[in-house]
């Protein structure tokens, strides 16, 4: 049982992958999508910053009293990506508004179904 515990952080790194991965897939409103790519995306920020803590270790200054040390780096990294998952998100969500007023629906089944519709009206009859 204790061999789990130490696993903790990737057991619920690997949790929350598969629930953002499904609800991106099992989903057709883009706001649901948007969502399951915002928890995969904290999924991956976990499974960056778990092995950059050590137990017992301090901030990389140097000092006689101290002999481990975590690794600064992943979390810089995940602070850098996380503005970056923010804006992704806003620009996401800018279009999901975008084409809600375009089509009068968030649901991708239907606003296939619209251009489907748009297209065999002109006659065209691309797929």
């Amino acid at each position: 049982m204790a061999a789990h515990f130490s696993h903790f952080s990737y057991i619920v790194t690997v949790l929350l992958m598969v629930a953002g991965l499904f609800i991106v897939i099992a989903r057709g409103n883009l706001i649901k999508k948007l969502i399951g790519l915002s928890v995969f995306q904290t999924s991956v920020y976990l499974l960056y910053i778990a092995p950059g803590k050590l137990i017992g270790g301090t901030a990389p200054i140097l000092a006689p009293q101290f002999s481990v040390y975590s690794n600064p780096l992943p979390h810089v990294l995940i602070l850098t990506a996380i503005v970056v998952g923010v804006a992704t998100l806003a620009l996401g969500l800018a279009i999901a508004v975008r084409i809600r007023e375009a089509y009068d629906s968030i649901e991708e089944d239907e606003i296939l179904a619209l251009d489907h519709a748009a297209a065999d009206a002109q006659g065209d009859g691309s797929p």
